[in-house]
């Protein structure tokens, strides 16, 4: 260096001694992104830094931490769940021991005094509504994962923290690469004061994309850079097709098309062909690790959007007889899971799948889901991030937080399911997800896999890749639970100027502009529309007018008829008897049946089953008719007609044949007599002086853009106005609500409020009135915890038939029911959205746990009761009823407070207190 260089070092580690200290402490040398965050942390400033998976964003957490100690100063490292926290625990202790290192996850606590200490933001949210004396002193809180507060259901909680942070604390957002970074940094500026963006979207590893054709793989893009646009400068993206991969797609699309393949469960050997000659076949679980394996590209995550389909994929590459670990590899691996497994029941390890799990783990094969028992994902990372296991099947649940990153990553699907249905991967989740490619200090490239099959274009795949950053959009709303703790905090005013500070405020503002800057557009064009649609002879807009109150008069009269007709349908079906014989109209089903099973359900609705003179056999409903289904006869049946079997069906054919009943002759429906008003609408229009006009079209034409646009512009206008202040008129509405049930008076919290700011619950509402209202007082402790579980358990699949126990907690479930009800019915008077409903599809289950039922037994419980619980969600569910358990034994008046003590001691044993949530 010369002596200008050194001079300027010296300078700056003379500005900067912290950073200096904790960089020598550091492995290898930081990069650019790092270095640029720790110095504005060390200047005195928040900072938000994006940046990928991998990347190392963490040292700058880090970073923070050691500055808290060097200065005797706290730090608090916030995490969004709790495998998260107990990870970064683990880390920290390593580094600065036990004794200056805390962990707080709401059911652990070690340490909570400690100068540093690791929590999920929960805790954070709580602690600063409680005022607890352990933020006397904190310095810095490192907000890890921060772009959590995206998430529909939590991500409150992050602004929350944000918001009440003392301005001097600093903070430190970790977040994904987000594509409005500079937005987010501009709130923080707001609302924080100095706050420095720092965005480094270059992967430490290159990242290779790939797709794999058979049992081929092929780059993705041309070019010589790894992965094209992830990491190449602008201006010098290899974003085009690879030929080779083109012509491979093109030849296996053909061949699929020749097969007649409809798609199948991946790692099945496809459907039957149509014809004779070679099939496609899509690549086996076995076949892809293999190949992975050939090319020296494990350990890999394979992403499959389902739990059944990751537990499928172990069991398939377990019977293929497939061992990718050494003896000595399997020697640490039992050690592993032995020391991670010793408390488990013995009685429990048949139901849990122990065996089987444990011999794939030995094979080096895992699968990790929310479905597993927390153990056994312990388990499974552990073994992971040593280099044991070599192939994992994941959900994507994987991807959020948990540090596991692979050599490759493979993608069976871009499609996944969301709870409501099958959607695209977007490109944000395809970068989340691929971003687990390429281990920072073990690997000098990363791999993108995709598994094709027919449909698959590879230009969708090289568009998710291409575009690597997506949006950070705000999902927060007040609650209850908040609304009474600011209003308890700082009164009304002070509460919604608050909310009003929020980054969904922040963005809802940011987005009336533009939409205002419309309003004036369209207001200009409505004004230009209006000049070119002039009549000489009349007014065009009155003409409008006419004619389209004239067609929705005619779409009403049209509408009125189907409803008479379906309402017809609909009585006729309810009226139908076993024996008679029906018309169906029209279809491939068109003809006479006899009726087998009248099929009226408990609500009325009827489907009748026929056989039909076709010899189908179904059930039919409203929508195979068009009016009224009368009986045309009758034909004597036996006491049981089998309609599965083919003879029973041919000789109902028969009997209808021979009945001599014939379909009804269908005239041409009469036209009914015109509606008055459809009469006199039409002679209004044809007397008007603009439906003699040569140009009419021409001026309806500009008429029609004119009304539209003023109804866009009407519409828009009014989204306006309700994005300004939006936070702020939530609050009006819930405290309403509140007022209207004794939970706040003006800016007082009454005692029932204050039991209220203490519920942390999607149903903190209904909590606190039952609370009030005396249901849940005189339930033993099982059944308590049965009750309280339907305010907690929500069932994977929507429509699933879930049955509420019987006996003692018929009654309080019940009455917890008709608590929702009053309170959806409130929700709705003033526009807010509805609480959840309850759901006692776990009730049986968690009471018969609460009662010492083995763990096969709970699980028939669950069954019985409508739920499909795995082992995992079991205890997951326990350990959430648990959580609310524990807030009742705080808030509730005794004995209730004793009885819920009662029953999270009866609930925390066995499967349920193994392993970290």
């Amino acid at each position: 260096m010369s002596p200008a260089d050194r001079f300027a070092r010296s300078r700056d580690q003379a500005a900067h001694p912290h950073f200096t200290e904790f960089a020598a402490t550091r492995p290898f040398a930081l990069d650019p992104f790092q270095i640029e965050a720790c110095r504005a942390l060390e200047q005195g400033r928040g900072v938000l830094v994006c940046a990928p998976t991998g990347a190392g964003k963490t040292v700058v957490g880090e970073f923070a931490v050691h500055r808290a100690l060097a200065i005797g100063g706290k730090c608090f490292y916030t995490t969004p769940i709790k495998a998260l926290s107990n990870q970064k625990y683990a880390d920290l202790v390593a580094q600065y021991g036990p004794a200056q290192v805390g962990l707080l996850t709401g059911d652990t606590s070690i340490n909570s005094h400690a100068p540093v200490v690791v929590m999920t933001t929960e805790v954070l949210r709580n602690m600063l509504y409680a005022d607890s004396a352990d933020l006397h002193g904190l310095t810095a809180v490192v907000m890890d994962e921060i772009h959590y507060l995206a998430d529909k259901f939590r991500g409150a909680v992050w602004e929350e923290v944000i918001l009440h942070l003392d301005e001097g604390v600093q903070v430190v957002g970790l977040s994904a690469t987000v594509s409005n970074a500079e937005e987010f940094g501009a709130w923080l500026q707001a609302v924080r004061g100095h706050t420095t963006v720092v965005v480094d979207e270059i992967r430490p590893v290159p990242l290779w994309q790939h797709m794999m054709v058979g049992r081929r793989m092929f780059d993705l893009f041309t070019g010589t850079g790894a992965d094209g646009p992830a990491d190449s400068e602008p201006g010098t993206q290899h974003t085009r097709i690879d030929p080779t991969l083109a012509r491979a797609v093109a030849d296996a699309e053909a061949l699929a098309g020749r097969s007649g393949f409809r798609g199948g469960q991946r790692g099945q050997r496809g459907a039957a062909p149509s014809g004779g000659g070679p099939r496609w076949r899509p690549p086996a679980r076995t076949d892809v690790i293999e190949r992975l394996d050939g090319a020296g590209l494990l350990p890999a995550i394979t992403f499959i959007f389902s739990r059944a389909g990751c537990d499928a994929a172990v069991t398939q590459c377990v019977r293929s007889g497939m061992r990718l670990t050494t003896e000595s590899e399997r020697e640490t691996i039992r050690q592993v899971v032995d020391r991670r497994t010793a408390d488990l029941p013995e009685g429990d390890l048949a139901v849990l799948g122990y065996w089987e799990w444990r011999e794939a783990l030995e094979r080096g094969i895992a699968a990790h889901h929310a479905g597993m028992l927390p153990a056994f994902k312990e388990t499974v990372e552990e073994l992971f991030v040593a280099g044991l296991v070599k192939a994992v099947f994941a959900t994507e649940t994987l991807a959020l937080g948990i540090n596991m990153p692979a050599r490759t990553v493979v993608l069976e699907k871009l499609v996944k399911y969301n709870g409501e249905g099958h959607v695209d991967l977007t490109p944000g989740e395809y970068t989340q997800l691929t971003g687990r490619a390429g281990r920072r200090g073990i690997d000098v490239e990363g791999h993108a896999v995709v598994v094709w099959s027919p449909g698959i274009d590879p230009r969708a795949v090289a568009g998710l890749a291409s575009k690597r950053t997506y949006p950070l959009r705000s999902s927060f709303r007040p609650s209850y639970n908040m609304a009474v703790n600011l209003v308890h905090r700082m009164g009304r005013e002070a509460a919604k100027d608050l909310l009003e500070q929020s980054f969904a405020q922040f963005q809802a503002d940011a987005g009336v502009v533009s939409l205002a800057r419309q309003v004036r557009r369209n207001a200009d064009a409505v004004e230009s529309y209006a000049e070119k649609m002039v009549c000489h002879l009349g007014d065009t807009a009155e003409y409008l007018g006419l004619l389209e109150q004239l067609a929705g008069t005619e779409k009403s009269l049209a509408r009125a008829g189907a409803t008479g007709r379906r309402d017809e349908t609909t009585r006729d079906l309810g009226l139908l008897r076993r024996g008679d014989v029906v018309s169906v109209p029209t279809g491939r089903r068109a003809g006479l049946a006899v009726v087998l099973d009248p099929g009226v359900s408990h609500d009325g609705t009827a489907r009748p089953l026929v056989c039909t003179a076709g010899r189908w056999a179904g059930r039919l409903s409203t929508a195979d008719f068009r009016g009224p289904v009368p009986s045309l006869g009758r034909l004597k049946l036996g006491k049981f007609t089998d309609h599965k079997s083919a003879g029973v069906r041919r000789d109902l054919a028969a009997a209808i044949a021979a009945s001599g009943i014939r379909p009804p002759t269908r005239p041409q429906r009469p036209t009914a007599v015109e509606d008055a008003d459809v009469v006199m609408l039409r002679r209004t229009v044809r007397a008007h002086p603009v439906h003699g006009c040569a140009d009419r079209e021409q001026h309806l034409q500009w008429a029609r853009r004119w009304s539209r646009m003023r109804h866009e512009n009407t519409a828009l206008d009014a989204r306006v106005h309700t994005a300004r202040g939006s936070l702020g008129k939530a609050l009006e509405q819930i405290l309403a609500l509140l007022e209207s049930r004794g939970y706040v008076r003006g800016d007082q919290v009454t005692p029932a409020g204050t039991m209220l700011s203490r519920i942390w619950s999607e149903s903190d509402l209904v909590v606190a009135e039952c609370l009030r209202q005396g249901i849940w007082t005189g339930l033993e402790p099982a059944d308590l915890a049965s009750v309280v579980s339907v305010l907690v358990y929500e069932a994977r699949r929507e429509g699933a038939p879930m049955r509420a126990p019987g006996g003692a907690t018929a009654a309080p479930i019940e009455a917890t029911h008709r608590v929702w009800t009053e309170i959806v019915r409130q929700e709705g008077e003033h526009r807010l959205p509805p609480t959840r409903e309850p759901d006692p599809g776990f009730a049986g289950a968690v009471g018969a746990w609460a009662r010492g039922s083995s763990l096969a037994e709970a699980l028939t419980v669950a069954i019985a009761g409508g739920a499909e619980l795995s082992a995992g969600d079991f205890v997951r569910w326990c350990r959430q009823v648990i959580d609310l358990l524990d807030q009742l034994s705080g808030v509730a008046p005794a004995p209730l407070d004793t009885v819920a003590r009662t029953a999270v001691a009866a609930l925390r044993r066995g499967v349920v207190s193994v392993g970290a949530v």
